[in-house]
């Protein structure tokens, strides 16, 4: 839903019901310290579950049963996308876990007596390779792509060259700081990551370059407020939302040409690919990454079929090259 949209979904809530009673949750989720971005992706997949409550007329939490529950979860597996595919496993569990969490709160708050979501059956996650990964060419050349002539430019390589650089997740990206980047130090602080944590992590001087070059030349342009905080900022002087940048690296991909998934995560994914293919110690890349659990950083180790067929081919008593 658009912003309008969701307020008017808001608008229309009555006492009791569904609506009011996510109104109250979100509320209650902003006053325990959640993301703005955790804040938004529950509130569009909870107004997606009321809104299909809400067409088999169930308004009220009380209302909401296990079987109805079960039958969400089912509309939700044989779902299917423009293109005719069903949602990955991940996607599902978007759907799907806010509205357990939601009622657990429900419960927990007194609004309900069980929890009818208690048992709500959940996709085991897939433990995917990534599908898009750049090779070091390939990263160059789509770091070439922005004209560096104009403002723009100059600001596109900037945010091009942070994210090949520190491989930082998309949302983090958009809400750094002009305060968050120690040149002299070559750091950058990521101030509450995934699962509302700091970290420090080193920056490239290419990349430190390109920021101050935007710094220098390109921000004070852009700002509408001086007291904006924000790095990266729109030419309407406010910072980005991270669909922007998805879809202004899949512009970039494009005029690249490399025809390969993703977007933002894709120089994430490179990144840290890269760096363990020259020699980095894993557990230095999942702390970059912010990786909670090594295993989510072991995926790397299995993603560049490339590089295990070199080594095969050079330590592989079998490998060597033979005459039949």
């Amino acid at each position: 839903m658009k912003e309008n949209q969701t307020q008017r979904f808001f608008n229309e809530a009555q006492p009791g019901s569904l609506r009011k009673a996510l109104e109250s949750y979100l509320e209650h989720r902003k006053n325990t310290n959640y993301s703005l971005y955790s804040l938004r992706s529950h509130s569009f997949f909870l107004r997606a579950f009321i809104l299909w409550c809400e067409d088999r007329s169930v308004f009220t939490p009380q209302e909401v049963t296990p079987l109805l529950l079960h039958g969400y979860g089912h509309h939700i597996a044989r779902y299917r996308k423009e293109d005719g595919q069903p949602l990955a496993n991940s996607s599902q569990l978007s759907y799907l876990k806010p509205v357990r969490v939601f009622f657990k709160q429900l419960k927990k708050g007194g609004v309900l007596l069980y929890n009818p979501a208690a048992d709500l059956d959940m996709p085991l996650r897939e433990k995917r390779l990534p599908r898009g990964i750049l090779s070091a060419e390939e990263a160059e050349r789509l770091l070439d792509q922005p004209d560096t002539a104009k403002w723009n430019g100059i600001r596109d390589r900037a945010i091009l060259e942070t994210f090949y650089s520190t491989g930082i997740r998309r949302m983090e990206l958009a809400e750094l700081c002009t305060r968050d980047l120690d040149a002299a130090a070559r750091t950058l602080m990521i101030r509450l990551g995934k699962g509302k944590k700091d970290r420090l992590i080193p920056i490239g001087q290419r990349a430190i370059r390109w920021i101050e070059k935007y710094l220098a030349e390109v921000r004070n342009q852009l700002l509408r407020d001086g007291e904006e905080p924000t790095l990266f900022l729109t030419r309407f002087g406010k910072g980005f939302s991270v669909n922007q940048l998805s879809a202004k690296i899949k512009e970039y991909l494009r005029m690249a040409g490399i025809e390969k998934p993703g977007s933002c995560h894709i120089l994430r994914h490179t990144m840290a690919t890269l760096m363990l293919e020259n020699g980095a110690d894993i557990r230095y890349i999942q702390a970059i990454l912010g990786h909670a659990k090594i295993n989510t950083t072991e995926i790397y180790t299995h993603v560049n079929i490339a590089k295990l067929k070199e080594v095969h081919a050079l330590s592989h008593p079998a490998g060597k090259p033979f005459s039949l």
